[in-house]
C-alpha cells in the first residue's frame, strides 16, 4: 500500500510538471509569435514575464493584476485580453501594451518598464525623475533579465 501512495505521488508530480512544461512552453511560443508581429525583441518581452508573474498563467497580485504579463484589468481590456488568465490574449495585449510604451519612450528600456510598473502618465511627466525605490527596483530586475536572456540568445546563435 505504502510503494502505491509514493507511486501515485511521482505520478501526479510528473504529470503536474509535464503539463506545466506544456503550459510553459505555450507561452514561449506566444512570446515569439507577438514579439514578431509587433517588431519587439522576444528577450524584451520574456524578460518582463520573468519578473511579473515567473511564468505563471494564473498569478494575481495584491492590486489585482493578472496573468503571465500581471495585466491590470482596464490595461487587459484595452488591448484585447478578455480572459487575461488565456496566455495567448494576455501576451498579445502585454506586447500590443509594450509596444505602445516603445513608441511613447523612444524605445529607451528603463522608461518602458518604468512606465510599465508605474504607469505610463507617471513616467511620461517625469522621464528618469523617478526616485520611488519600488519602481527603481522593478526597473532594475527587467533590465537584468533582459541582458541575461540577450547574452543567452546571441551565445546561442554563435552556435
Amino acid at each position: 500500500m505504502r510503494i502505491s501512495r509514493i507511486a501515485l505521488a511521482l505520478f501526479v508530480t510528473i504529470s503536474a510538471n509535464g503539463h506545466a512544461q506544456t503550459s510553459r512552453s505555450h507561452a514561449e511560443q506566444c512570446v515569439a509569435r507577438y514579439a514578431s508581429r509587433y517588431h519587439i525583441e522576444p528577450e524584451v518581452i520574456a524578460a518582463f514575464i520573468d519578473v511579473e508573474s515567473g511564468w505563471n498563467p494564473h498569478a494575481v497580485s495584491p492590486k489585482g493584476a493578472m496573468g503571465l504579463m500581471q495585466l491590470m484589468p482596464a490595461t487587459a481590456k484595452r488591448f484585447g485580453a478578455f480572459d487575461p488568465f488565456d496566455p495567448e490574449q494576455n501576451v498579445a495585449a502585454g506586447t500590443r501594451y509594450i509596444t505602445v510604451l516603445m513608441w511613447e519612450f523612444r524605445g529607451d528600456l528603463r522608461l518602458v518598464a518604468a512606465a510599465y510598473d508605474a504607469g505610463d502618465k507617471w513616467v511620461g511627466k517625469r522621464l528618469l525623475d523617478y526616485r520611488n525605490p519600488d519602481v527603481v527596483a522593478y526597473v532594475t530586475a527587467v533590465r537584468r533579465r533582459y541582458i541575461i536572456r540577450r547574452m543567452a540568445a546571441h551565445s546561442q546563435s554563435r552556435r
